[in-house]
C-alpha cells in the first residue's frame, strides 16, 4: 500500500496593511520620514549634523515624559497631572537644595526630585483604584491641586541661580564641537538619560510580570481580575511609574535650562499624550509600544521645530498636529477590523 503525502497548505500572505496594522508605529516612521523629506527641500539646513542634535535635544525633554504617560495609557487610564507633578518636583528641590545644600552632588536633588514625583504619582493611582474614578478626572484634580499648592504657598518666583550640581549637569554634554561655520554643536546628556529610561521601560513591559498584567488591565479589567492579577497594584506601579519619570523630567528641564520657573511645562501635556498615541497606544488601553512612543515624539518634534521653516505660521502648529492625530487615529482604529 502506497503511502500518500498530502501537501502542506500555502501560508497566506499578509498584504502590507496586515503588517502595518499589527505594527502602528510604521505608519508613524513613514510619516516621519516624508515630512523630513519635505523640510530637507525647502530648507537644505535641515541635514546638518545641528539640526539632528537639535531634534534629539527636544525629543530627550518629552520623551521621558511621554515614556511614563505610555505606561499609564497601556493599562487603560490617562494622565494630564505629570506637567504638574514635574514642575513641583523641580522647583520645591530647588528651593529646599539651596536653603539646605546648596553644593550638594547631583545624586541629591535626583533623588528627592523621583521621590516627590513617586509620591504624588501614587497619590494619583491611589485615587483612582479606591474610588473607582475616571483616571482622567482624577489627574485633572491633582494637577489643579499640586499647582495650587505650589503657587499658593511654594512660590511663583523665577529662580535664576539654581544649585551648582543641577546647573553643572545642564552643561554635560555627550559630544561637543565646532562646526564649519565655528559654531559650538553639542549632544546633551539628557539623550543618555531618554535612552536609559527607554530601555527600562522596554524591559518593563515586554520581560516582566507587571508588563503583562499592565496590558492585561489596559485590554479588560474583569478579565484581568479573573486571572488573578491585581489591578490595584497595577494601578499604583503605572502612576506611580509616570510620577517618577514626571520628577526625573521636571529636574532635567530645569537643569538644562538653568533656571527653574513654577510656570513651566504648562499647556505641554497634550503634545505628550498625542506624541504616544501617534506612537500606536490607544486611549482605551492594551496596547502601546517604547519604540512607537518614540517616534511619535520625533514626529510631534518635527512639527513643532520645523513648520515655520515651511512657511506655515506657528499659530498652526496645533492645528497640523490635530489633523495628523485625526488621521493617524482612524488609521490605527483599522486594527480592530483587520
Amino acid at each position: 500500500m502506497a503511502l500518500t503525502t498530502r501537501a502542506p497548505e500555502p501560508t497566506p500572505s499578509r498584504s502590507w496593511w496586515q503588517v502595518v496594522s499589527r505594527r502602528p508605529e510604521f505608519i508613524t516612521l513613514a510619516l516621519i520620514i516624508l515630512l523630513s523629506i519635505l523640510i530637507a527641500v525647502i530648507n537644505p539646513a535641515f541635514l546638518s549634523v545641528g539640526s539632528l542634535f537639535d531634534i534629539l535635544r527636544a525629543t530627550a525633554r518629552m520623551g521621558i515624559f511621554a515614556l511614563g504617560v505610555l505606561l499609564v495609557l497601556a493599562a487603560g487610564g490617562i494622565d494630564v497631572s505629570f506637567t504638574a507633578i514635574g514642575a513641583f518636583a523641580f522647583y520645591t528641590t530647588t528651593i529646599f537644595l539651596l536653603g539646605v545644600a546648596p553644593d550638594a552632588p547631583f545624586a541629591l536633588p535626583l533623588l528627592i526630585a523621583c521621590g516627590i514625583g513617586v509620591l504624588l504619582g501614587l497619590l494619583n493611582g491611589f485615587v483612582v483604584d479606591r474610588f473607582k474614578a475616571p483616571s482622567l478626572i482624577v489627574t485633572i484634580a491633582t494637577q489643579y491641586l499640586i499647582r495650587g499648592f505650589l503657587l499658593a504657598f511654594v512660590g511663583t518666583k523665577h529662580i535664576m541661580d539654581i544649585p551648582a550640581s543641577m546647573k553643572g549637569f545642564g552643561t554635560w554634554n555627550l559630544v561637543q564641537f565646532r562646526n564649519a561655520n565655528n559654531a559650538l554643536v553639542s549632544l546633551p546628556m539628557t539623550v543618555a538619560v531618554l535612552a536609559v529610561v527607554a530601555i527600562i521601560t522596554w524591559w518593563i513591559l515586554n520581560r516582566t510580570v507587571m508588563g503583562r498584567a499592565i496590558y492585561a488591565v489596559g485590554g479588560s479589567v474583569p478579565i484581568a481580575e479573573r486571572l488573578g492579577i491585581s489591578v490595584r497594584g497595577v494601578y499604583l506601579f503605572v502612576f506611580g511609574y509616570a510620577g517618577l519619570l514626571a520628577g526625573l523630567g521636571g529636574l532635567l528641564h530645569a537643569s538644562s535650562n538653568r533656571q527653574a520657573n513654577p510656570f513651566d511645562l504648562v499647556g505641554t501635556e497634550l503634545d505628550v499624550i498625542a506624541a504616544v498615541v501617534l506612537g500606536g497606544a490607544r486611549v482605551t488601553g492594551g496596547t502601546g509600544t517604547v519604540q512607537g512612543t518614540i517616534l511619535g515624539v520625533i514626529l510631534i518634534v518635527l512639527i513643532q521645530n520645523n513648520l515655520v521653516m515651511m512657511g506655515v505660521p506657528s499659530t498652526w502648529q496645533k492645528v497640523v498636529i490635530g489633523v495628523i492625530i485625526l488621521v493617524a487615529s482612524g488609521v490605527f482604529s483599522r486594527r480592530k477590523t483587520s
